[in-house]
């Protein structure tokens, strides 16, 4: 029993050979749900390789979305080093990790053949006394038209549009997303960032 338990931890711990290619290849990996503990990892890895170098980072995103403010922080994090950021959607790009994908241009946004994008309005649990929960309601509704304005800048749709298409969950294939304007090319190979 105790054996398969550390089979088990063995299995995820990460490679120190990977981390160390993923290091030299100058990619950070934004996978799963977005929380404070993802953030603070990502942003301790972009600070990391900016300071190795000034030679463009490549961020892989592949997530459901989770917590908006641990979102803000890679977003801001990505804005904030002097090294310059290309994102790669694969898999889904849903929620709070649009929010990570438009924190560069439009042109060093890509995503590969088979990814889907997610925008909708935040949504929160509230609890408690009935003047904390309209405070929350309040902030709800801030960070909604924050999204809302961030994704109409970034993509070139009307805020009206956006705001509307975010009121339900609004699915686009990465041909759709192309069109929406959040990515400008969808891509196959890893050379053609390059191009």
């Amino acid at each position: 029993m105790s054996e398969e338990k550390d089979n088990n931890n063995n299995d995820q711990t990460p490679s120190p050979f990977l981390e160390e290619k993923a290091f030299k290849s100058r990619t950070v990996l934004v996978f799963g749900t977005i929380n404070d503990k993802l953030a603070a990892e990502v942003s301790k890895r972009l600070i990391a390789l900016s300071a190795e170098s000034k030679e463009p980072i490549t961020l892989l995103v592949s997530s459901p979305g989770g917590h908006v403010e641990s979102g803000d922080v890679i977003h801001d994090m990505i804005r904030f080093i002097d090294a310059p950021v290309r994102v790669v959607g694969t898999g889904w790009v849903g929620s709070a990790a649009v929010n990570v994908f438009l924190a560069v241009a439009n042109e060093h946004r890509v995503c590969l053949p088979n990814t889907r994008f997610l925008i909708h309005q935040p949504s929160g649990g509230a609890g408690g006394q009935a003047s904390d929960i309209a405070i929350q309601a309040r902030e709800i509704v801030k960070i909604r038209e924050r999204i809302a304005a961030l994704i109409a800048k970034e993509t070139g749709q009307t805020l009206e549009r956006v705001t509307q298409d975010i009121e339900r969950d609004y699915w686009m294939s990465a041909t759709e997303a192309q069109a929406y304007g959040l990515v400008s090319r969808v891509i196959v190979q890893q050379k053609e960032l390059d191009q």
